[in-house]
């Protein structure tokens, strides 16, 4: 049976259906036909059927090894790998691991390519080498392997039986044989098929073994000996790369990361206390802001957003339970001195507030109000970094970007720090994210300024673990005004591990602005005496 580059057969049976291929994985790649064969257009391995079993079992050498001059291959590397050429036909044979000839692949000088005699799962070459040794080739195709023994005599080169596209699931049943190498080195095609079976076939390899061979200037093996670059060969299979699959570095290459001076902070905090317990805001850091309901976490985000804008920063808020008509009259109020929320204002009053400040600064918000799809917000934060070159986003909160979905609390909330995590890691930013508490198991609430811990964040502890600081504002809402102090207390701190009660905040209504006290020491009859 022959298989034309379009995947038609010269035989007169039908196509039927397509089904999932057991070879290499495709959901529906192998097609069914009406004499029973099958073909599958991803890896091209072909099976016979009910009507031609007979021809599939008798096969023999035809032709002879001769030197490929175009390919730059010797009569006695074809004779090897018996490459036999039998007029415009080359023949590849395939034999058990235990060297009994099994079938031939053969190709035309048109490319188009058929298989005769039983499949085998051995790659090509194989049976020419020992089990075990220092080094094994694997290439994608059968010339590359003949081209690299070409080049570097005596070592083992093999090939896959079924190209780049059955990589994986070829090699995955040779494991054993593979075991016994001390290196495994793929040098698959440098195009993207090439790459993408590399990535997959490394993955189910020993680990600590697999090297890549990559040449630049061909696309494999086999082109660049007809080139006659054999040295380019050599040296990409000497020079190959330990895999490491993505999130893995070694520590030998982090000299330029560690010795590049970085700065202490990116921007201070406004209040002194906070800044010395956290040593400033740092791009690349989540920083978690909670406190009981009422207690003023919109009115503190505003206050460290409007003194980022005011430093000239690129600001993303995101503040999903309020219009950004109030979103922006409070972060106006907290420059201009202001409740411009709260009293009534002319039009030129409120003109002059905009263009001293809103108009001036790098200010981004999302007109989405009361549309909490958390992956539509997960992508408005990733285009805020990367297209818009926004370096600091808050958004608040938590719990209202989980309203939308259903299902466990606990799971959907890991779900989501995990992704905002994500979020900062690989864009860079540093986002300020608002969270409520569940309530305490006490008689005194958060709202009656009950002490923040860690363990009452609402939901789930990946809160508190994926955040690189927790802000904690506690407040006693009931109090008599001048005892009504927001006590800000810092419950964790990655950066340098300080943590404790910061400062003490009086939020001034009239003037929407927080006035710092500092923190009184606590009397102790053991030492202050």
């Amino acid at each position: 049976m022959t298989f034309h580059s379009n995947g038609l057969s010269e035989f007169s049976s039908e196509f039927l259906r397509h089904e999932p291929c057991n070879n290499c994985g495709s959901s529906d790649a192998n097609s069914i036909y009406t004499d029973g064969h099958t073909y599958c257009f991803a890896c091209h391995h072909w099976e016979g059927g009910d009507n031609n079993t007979h021809q599939m079992k008798h096969v023999h050498l035809q032709g002879a090894a001769q030197r490929l001059q175009k390919r730059g291959l010797s009569e006695k590397t074809c004779q090897l790998y018996k490459i036999y050429r039998e007029g415009d036909l080359l023949r590849f044979y395939y034999f058990t691991n235990d060297g009994v000839l099994q079938g031939a692949k053969i190709k035309t000088k048109d490319k188009i390519f058929k298989y005769e005699g039983t499949s085998t799962d051995t790659l090509f070459g194989q049976h020419l080498f020992p089990s075990t040794g220092r080094r094994i080739v694997i290439t994608e195709g059968e010339l590359d392997a003949a081209s690299c023994y070409e080049s570097m005599p005596s070592w083992p080169m093999v090939s896959l039986p079924h190209g780049a596209a059955a990589a994986k699931k070829d090699l995955q049943k040779q494991i054993p044989l593979l075991q016994g190498y001390e290196e495994i080195c793929l040098f698959f095609d440098s195009d993207e098929a090439g790459r993408k079976a590399t990535e997959e076939a490394s993955s189910i390899l020993p680990p600590g073994k697999v090297t890549i061979a990559r040449m630049e200037a061909y696309k494999d093996p086999s082109e660049a000996l007809q080139k006659g670059d054999a040295q380019l060969i050599r040296e990409a299979i000497w020079n190959a790369k330990p895999y490491r699959p993505d999130g893995i570095v070694e520590g030998k290459n982090l000299l330029e990361l560690i010795t590049t001076p970085n700065k202490p902070c990116d921007y201070e905090y406004p209040f002194h206390g906070l800044q010395n317990k956290l040593r400033g805001i740092r791009y690349g850091e989540l920083t978690t802001i909670t406190a009981g309901s009422g207690t003023g976490k919109s009115s503190f985000c505003r206050e460290l957003a409007a003194n980022l804008l005011s430093s000239g920063e690129k600001v993303g808020y995101l503040a999903l339970e309020e219009s950004n008509r109030r979103t922006a009259l409070g972060l106006m109020s907290s420059v201009i001195g202001k409740p411009l929320h709260l009293e009534e204002y002319d039009r030129k009053e409120l003109e002059d507030a905009y263009h001293a400040t809103i108009a001036k600064w790098n200010l981004f918000l999302f007109d989405g109000f009361g549309s909490f799809d958390p992956d539509v917000i997960y992508n408005r934060i990733e285009y805020l970094a990367t297209g818009l070159e926004t370096r600091v986003v808050f958004l608040d909160h938590l719990s209202i970007l989980m309203s939308g979905l259903d299902g466990d609390e606990r799971r959907m909330i890991d779900t989501t720090m995990t992704k905002l995590r994500s979020l900062v890691e690989r864009t860079g930013i540093a986002m300020f994210l608002v969270s409520h508490l569940r309530r305490t198991q006490k008689d005194i609430n958060h709202e009656e300024g009950a002490r923040v811990t860690l363990g009452q964040l609402r939901g789930s502890a990946a809160i508190a673990q994926l955040s690189d600081a927790v802000i904690a504002l506690e407040r006693d809402q009931q109090a008599k005004p001048e005892r009504s102090l927001t006590t800000v207390r810092v419950l964790k701190n990655r950066y340098s591990g300080e943590t404790g009660i910061a400062c003490n905040l009086d939020y001034d209504l009239s003037t929407c602005r927080f006035i710092e006290h500092e923190v009184e020491e606590e009397f102790n009859p053991a030492t202050d005496f």
